[in-house]
């Protein structure tokens, strides 16, 4: 029997050298390698709380490739860790070798068999494309984690993942038919069942010998300690290593990656329910909630999900309160879903439920929609614990124990004690129904002694879910987070077993090192725990505590970015979207500008800036990703610190000050326009202005809307109308519609008294300077009237969200800047609070419409969503991006991936809808839409003006 010793990287720094050497190594053998910094910094963290830089990151194209790349981890003495979309939130995904990414190539369904009910993929597959290949058959893959839009089927089996639904369902290990897998010494291994359901294993037969050798000396803990309840999956699973079934398949599941890397997985399918309705119990508090589970389990659920109010509170203060569907009275509440094939029947179920007085309080739910809406908010409590109660950052680390459930309203009261004792604060949810608790802690990082606190709390809770009889994970596996904290809950002997299970399949301790097996401290490498230089900032951070480092690390991981967005509507990440590149996510980008705030990185460095550089400024990701990071604010302080005072690119200068060019131009725009048709002359200023040669320029209106703009008269209630550039330049037949479509309705729009602009070119420029002087003098315009209570209607969604929500960041403690802020309104939301107001009749009238990115994130859309349902039209909304998002796609190098992001929903939803009317709000949208298909749009004001013929437009 061999025993595993650790290799000779481990233990020390891993220097520059290090990955020079390694980098040139994998290149030599064909493979795609990656290991520039900001690559690194990507792959550093995953979802975990951990920072551990790789020497480099390989992505396979094929199973040789994966061979190939371990030899090279052989013949170096380096460590080998596989990696899926790295949501792991036990840092089981990091490691300080070589990471293999299985997400970006082996990422295929390769065959699907319906009547057997199984499919062969890739461990790269996500988990919702595996869905999407075999629901069209009736069926599904059982297990269902929050992060199902992202996760992948490899990353499910190392965890041993469950998801909500494994009360019917199972765990990953359950919904396993075999695994192709290749050991750390470059052998094949396939496990699998036999026709009569007998587990076997073909190839490593020296490996497989030296397991069963092992397992003989650990019989009776093996037959005692393991299988106590169904989320213990902490450690290896032993009990499936037992002489009498030695069930590889099974055994493997939930090894973290630590034994053998997967290269192929056959997985069971299970038949999809067609029906569905959410039963919610309202309690008093969380812990009623925990001790009722049990017996709501009786009832036959397929999910029993609690979440407490602490958890909704941050959700309504991030979000507002309309964005949590209505819940039942309560502090706390259980989601039970009743699943089967006809409606009566589970229905009544679900009334069965509700009428047996186990909660205070209870609401069936059948309505699909509102379903929708309350499992969106459970799926999105990993990001959304991200802020703790106490309105500090929460951290992962004690991330989904598990205890015994009908143990679990008394673990959960104890489990707050301790939290308090600590001074902490968390907002506890999870599958109640099984014991298996999600929470997220404010461990005090920013002391000193952070790690020395965090380590006596994480110990005392081990202890605590120990003496309950429960596992450290129930789901997520134990990673660098829990791994050195076994001995809690398992017995010396135990410990023993699993380093003679390691040592058996991995000698060399190669594979994903520092987990389960001799592992890591769970207090070091921990990622916040550093000072972070943050000085002589150009944006407040107001939600941050004037902490930019604090902003970027809200960056929890769970990479909802890294999603298709299309079926919720949402607008995260458009570049990612296009380009399947984890550079261009915005966890991505937040895990480079981490190193940035940590010293790592300067801010000008070559892999900041190309980080940066596809991202569009959409602010999707402020109001879509769960843990609110708003990468456009942190690109524009990027640009700020990196070209304050130095020679720009050309846009910046061209685009960048647009507003000022376009008011020049208003004067003379017959020249302006001629100057861009005459032949060379055009190119030429195309090029100096850094646009590309492939966009068409919008042309300058003979006559810009503030020199039309002709002010009545009237009794009407006075409003001030911000005309902003591009309507006042470009397009002021949108103005003209808006003053209309505002005195139809009783109002009598004012353009303010001086010169106004938003500055959001200066801004998406990081030209933060100059954007502070330019709203600084917007807000000594627009004071009085604001101050009066006038409200303030903006017409462009890029310029309305500037006013409202980044004017506030950059001119902090302007009084007077708060008030105009507070009465910056878009037209739909003073159309819908206007009493008297008669909504034009649009029956028939067949509407795609597409919200603009910042009217999505910024303004919300609910307003324009229910004026048009009202308005009897039949409303297509589109999600995603246009593309074009300000200056971004027309800058030199961003048309590529400009015309992918349009390409991705909003191309499509117009081709197949030849006659209907489009609707965009955003100057940008309607140039796209003219740009790439000569398609007309209109601005709401056009659609609700009487004078507009909306079915000419189309």
């Amino acid at each position: 029997m061999t025993t595993v010793r650790r290799q000779h990287t481990q233990g020390r720094v891993l220097t520059q050298s290090d990955s020079d050497t390694i980098g040139r190594a994998l290149r030599s053998a064909g493979l795609e390698v990656r290991d520039d910094a900001g690559t690194r910094g990507m792959y550093a963290s995953d979802a975990s709380l951990y920072r551990i830089p790789p020497l480099a990151v390989v992505r396979p194209r094929t199973v040789e490739e994966v061979a190939t790349a371990l030899a090279v981890s052989r013949e170096h003495g380096v460590p080998l860790t596989s990696r899926g979309a790295g949501t792991s939130v036990a840092g089981n995904a990091v490691g300080r070798g070589i990471v293999l990414d299985f997400s970006r190539y082996l990422d295929r369904v390769l065959a699907v068999d319906p009547q057997a009910r199984t499919a062969i993929v890739e461990p790269g597959t996500v988990h919702a494309t595996l869905q999407r290949a075999v629901t069209p058959h009736g069926i599904r893959f059982g297990p269902d984690p929050s992060t199902h839009t992202r996760c992948t089927i490899g990353g499910m089996i190392g965890n041993n993942a469950c998801g909500s639904r494994s009360l019917a369902y199972g765990r990953t290990s359950d919904n396993i038919a075999g695994l192709e897998l290749l050991t750390a010494d470059g052998q094949q291994l396939v496990t699998g069942y036999d026709e009569a359901g007998a587990p076997f294993a073909h190839g490593a037969d020296e490996v497989i010998a030296d397991v069963r050798l092992a397992m003989t000396r650990h019989l009776a803990t093996a037959r005692t300690e393991f299988d106590r309840f169904g989320r213990q999956v902490s450690g290896y699973a032993a009990q499936h290593l037992l002489p009498e079934r030695f069930d590889l398949t099974r055994a493997l599941v939930g090894s973290e990656g630590t034994l053998a890397v997967i290269t192929r997985a056959t997985v069971r399918l299970v038949a999809d329910a067609s029906v569905r309705v959410v039963v919610v119990l309202g309690f008093s508090d969380i812990v009623a909630a925990g001790a009722a589970a049990p017996s709501v389990v009786a009832h036959g659920p397929t999910a029993c999900e609690g979440l407490d109010s602490r958890l909704i509170d941050v959700l309504r203060e991030r979000r507002g309160p309309d964005v949590v569907p209505t819940l039942p009275r309560g502090r706390a509440w259980l989601f039970v879903e009743f699943a089967g094939a006809h409606l009566g029947e589970v229905e009544a179920r679900a009334e069965a439920l509700a009428a047996a007085d186990i909660g205070e309080t209870s609401a069936v739910v059948t309505d699909p929609v509102a379903r929708a809406g309350l499992w969106r908010v459970r799926e999105d409590g990993a990001g959304l614990a991200g802020r703790a109660p106490s309105s500090r950052p929460a951290w992962p680390g004690w991330e989904d124990s598990a205890v015994p459930p009908a143990r679990l309203g008394e673990y959960l009261a104890r489990f707050d004690e301790l939290v308090t004792d600590y001074g902490m604060t968390s907002a506890p949810y999870g599958h109640f129904g099984e014991g298996c608790i999600h929470v997220r802690l404010d461990f005090p990082l920013e002391r000193t002694d952070s790690t020395r606190i965090m380590r006596e709390f994480l110990t005392e809770a081990a202890r605590l879910v120990g003496g309950f009889g429960g596992s450290l994970s129930g789901e997520h596996g134990d990673g660098r987070a829990r791994s050195e904290l076994l001995p809690q809950m398992y017995s010396t002997d135990a410990i023993s077993m699993f380093g003679a299970i390691k040592a058996a399949f991995d000698p060399s301790n190669l594979l994903n090192p520092g987990v389960l097996v001799d592992p890591d401290p769970i207090d070091v490498d921990v990622r916040p725990a550093t000072h972070f230089p943050h000085r002589d900032l150009a944006i407040a951070y107001p939600h941050d505590g004037g902490s930019m480092a604090r902003a970027v690390h809200r960056c929890t991981g769970v990479g909802k970015c890294r999603a298709d967005n299309s079926p919720s509507g949402g607008v995260m990440c458009p570049s990612y979207q296009a380009t399947s590149e984890e550079k261009d996510s915005t966890r991505g980008r937040a895990r480079v500008l981490q190193e940035v705030v940590r010293g790592e990185l300067a801010w000008s460095h070559p892999s900041v800036h190309d980080a940066m550089d596809l991202c569009l400024s959409c602010k999707g990701c402020s109001s879509d990703c769960p843990s609110g990071i708003d990468m456009a604010t942190y690109k524009s302080e990027v640009l700020h610190q990196t070209y304050r005072r130095r020679l720009r690119p050309r846009s910046h200068y061209s685009l960048g000050k647009l507003p000022m060019w376009a008011r020049w131009a208003g004067w003379v725009p017959r020249a302006a326009n001629a100057m861009l048709t005459v032949p060379g002359l055009g190119r030429v200023l195309l090029w100096l202005a850094g646009v590309d040669r492939r966009r068409s320029v919008p042309r300058f209106a003979r006559r810009p809307f503030r020199r039309m703009f002709e002010p009545t008269t009237s009794e009407r209630t006075p409003v001030v109308l911000f005309a902003d550039s591009f309507s006042d330049a470009f397009d002021p037949e949108v103005a003209e519609a808006t003053v209309r479509v505002l005195r139809a309705a009783g109002y009598e729009p004012r353009l303010p008294s001086g010169s106004v602009c938003c500055a959001i070119t200066w801004i998406t420029t990081g030209q933060l300077d100059s954007a502070k002087k330019i709203l600084a003098r917007t807000v000594d315009v627009l004071a009085a009237d604001a101050m009066a209570g006038l409200p303030i209607v903006g017409i462009e969604p890029s310029c309305t969200a500037a006013l409202r929500a980044d004017m506030p960041d950059l001119l902090p403690g302007n009084d007077r800047g708060a008030v105009v802020s507070a009465q910056v309104m878009t037209l739909a939301e003073l159309l819908a609070g206007t009493p008297g107001w008669s909504l034009p009749d649009l029956t028939g009238t067949e509407i795609i419409a597409q919200p603009h990115c910042h009217h999505h994130a910024v303004l919300g859309w609910h307003a324009d969503a229910e004026l048009l349902a009202a308005s009897g039209a039949t409303v297509r909304t589109v999600a995603g991006c246009c593309g074009l998002a300000g200056n971004f796609g027309v800058e030199r190098g961003h048309y590529d991936v400009s015309v992918a992001v349009a390409e991705q929903n909003l191309l499509p939803a117009v081709d197949a809808a030849p006659e209907a009317v489009v609707l965009a709000d955003g100057f940008s949208c309607r140039t796209q839409l003219a740009d790439l298909r000569h398609r007309n749009a209109l601005h709401l004001a056009q659609l609700l003006d009487a004078t507009t013929d909306a079915t000419s437009q189309s």
